[in-house]
């Protein structure tokens, strides 16, 4: 079936059970009925469609080929949960947002990875409206709580990231939005100042407030001593190193290399501020 496509039948622990085998068993189960309804065709193009299905799950590392293909597909699935709950924070659902997501799916799984991730997503939507704010932010907690459990911290700062540059990515960032990350932060068992220092990642080195926002980054106040600047950017370094979420596959990392980069960029316009 075209789900199997991306998830590859490796949900792992998001199927075993909790909140988030729930969610998933409600986005993928509707998913494979709507599948189901639609697969009329004949034996023979069944089976090419399965010979078919197995080559892309073959290329793409499906089925068992990678051995940490469960944890990257669980961490797929975590941040389209997650993504639903940032994406409507502010009430609309932003067409820059979706195309971030689509983005990020065609990047990192490839082009037909995009509407199963998609589908996903407005089946997260579905269910947000049928739950209420409410019952959903329980859900987006309990969930949470599941992730927190199976994810190091590194892994879920970099799943913070990414949810950070959905809330950035229309160019501007809701209080709405804000709140809502720090939620899901907490939620996660990180803290609002995880989500201060990546708000304050993309600024450049040109900007009047670089050197503000380069503290900010770290953590930490302008009046910082010397001593108390190193040890903030030794623990920065520390829980975002890249090579702490390899096991979600080399384009994460990449992308955590990217991040990674931003924070030596910030500890480094305030090292040369201070003459270190």
């Amino acid at each position: 079936m075209a789900i199997g496509k991306w998830i590859g039948g490796a949900l792992g622990w998001i199927l075993g059970g909790g909140v988030l085998g729930a969610v998933a068993g409600f986005c993928i189960g509707t998913m494979l009925d709507e599948a189901i309804n639609d697969s009329s065709n004949s034996k023979a193009d069944n089976s090419t469609g399965n010979r078919e299905q197995d080559s892309y799950r073959s290329q793409n590392g499906f089925g068992g080929s990678r051995p940490f293909e469960e944890d990257r597909n669980s961490f797929l699935f975590s941040m389209l949960v997650l993504s639903s709950y940032i994406i409507k924070a502010d009430g609309r659902i932003m067409h820059s947002e979706m195309e971030f997501v689509r983005q990020f799916l065609r990047h990192n799984f490839g082009t037909q990875a995009v509407s199963q991730g998609e589908d996903i997503l407005l089946k997260l939507f579905e269910l947000q409206k049928q739950q209420g704010h409410y019952q959903f932010k329980e859900t987006i907690r309990k969930s949470c709580v599941e992730i927190g459990f199976h994810m190091n911290i590194s892994q879920r700062l970099q799943l913070l990231n990414y949810l950070v540059i959905i809330a950035k990515v229309d160019g501007i960032v809701s209080p709405e939005e804000v709140a809502a990350l720090k939620e899901v932060a907490r939620y996660l068992g990180l803290s609002p100042q995880d989500v201060d220092s990546m708000l304050n990642l993309e600024s450049g080195a040109k900007d009047s407030s670089s050197i503000e926002e380069a503290y900010k980054v770290l953590g930490i106040l302008p009046s910082a001593t010397d001593e108390e600047v190193k040890t903030a950017y030794r623990k920065m370094a520390l829980k975002h190193h890249p090579d702490r979420v390899a096991s979600l596959g080399e384009d994460v990392r990449k992308a955590a290399e990217k991040k990674f980069q931003k924070i030596n960029d910030a500890k480094e316009r305030i090292f040369k501020a201070r003459g270190l």
